[in-house]
């Protein structure tokens, strides 16, 4: 088998150039764009939770020792926890510091499915332009071609394009769809749990840590217990039974 025949400029460009115009048109720019900065990010390391929280171990000592109000950390690298951390000496909250992580989180995940849903649509219009290959080849037969027997690199091509397609769908694009899912899962969860660890080691320094009221099963506030009022001698409480039987009389 020759490698070479498996090359042909014309079939590459109809399948790949064809896959991903018709993606742009039915996914828009923002979406294609936002696809492939995700494929781009698979190209660089991902996030360190270690090498996070080291990082943030300087920040939760200043706090524990000064107390949110006082301290003043430095920036971050990360631009999440950075936001996260300034929120939290803003509202000296853990509230604080836990929206600024959700906003964030569901920023990711918006993109993450945008990047996702887009590459899904180029591995479905891969096979089709692989096919519309196929036409266009056959489509350049004539019958002065077929008479004489002139009508082999048609039915290459035709043959090339059909298979771009289908290596395109299941080889690139299905592939980096999936890629991209499982490294914004893998992310998710080593934010979580660096911001886990950290919403434990700044929860004592806030001021609002005894602020909490217990709640009752429904989400109302349960009413401290309060102490009934001494009873007049010789009564007793509504409901209660008799002490003597002779009192029923």
């Amino acid at each position: 088998m020759d490698p070479t025949h498996l090359f042909d400029g014309q079939s590459a460009v109809i399948v790949v150039g064809g896959t991903l115009v018709g993606t742009v048109l039915r996914c828009g720019w923002r979406d294609s764009m936002t696809a492939l900065r995700a494929v781009v990010a698979l190209l660089r390391p991902g996030f360190d939770a270690d090498a996070m929280r080291a990082e943030l171990a300087h920040e939760v000592a200043l706090i524990r020792q000064d107390g949110v109000i006082r301290a003043n950390p430095r920036r971050l690298a990360d631009r999440e926890f950075d936001s996260a951390t300034t929120a939290l000496l803003r509202t000296r909250s853990l509230d604080g510091l836990i929206e600024q992580h959700e906003a964030w989180r569901r920023t990711r995940l918006r993109r993450a499915t945008a990047a996702a849903r887009t590459l899904a649509q180029a591995a479905d219009l891969s096979p089709v332009f692989g096919l519309a290959g196929t036409l266009v080849a056959l489509s350049q037969l004539k019958v002065e071609s077929l008479a004489h027997g002139n009508f082999i690199g048609a039915i290459a091509m035709s043959v090339l394009t059909t298979l771009y397609g289908l290596l395109l769908a299941h080889i690139v694009m299905g592939p980096l769809g999936r890629a991209v899912e499982r490294a914004s899962q893998a992310e998710e969860e080593a934010r979580a749990e660096v911001m886990a660890w950290l919403t434990r080691q700044v929860g004592p320094a806030c001021p609002d840590r005894h602020r909490s009221t217990p709640q009752a099963p429904h989400g109302t506030h349960a009413p401290y217990p309060v102490a009934a009022p001494p009873l007049a001698e010789g009564t007793r409480p509504i409901g209660s039974p008799p002490h003597d039987p002779r009192e029923v009389a």
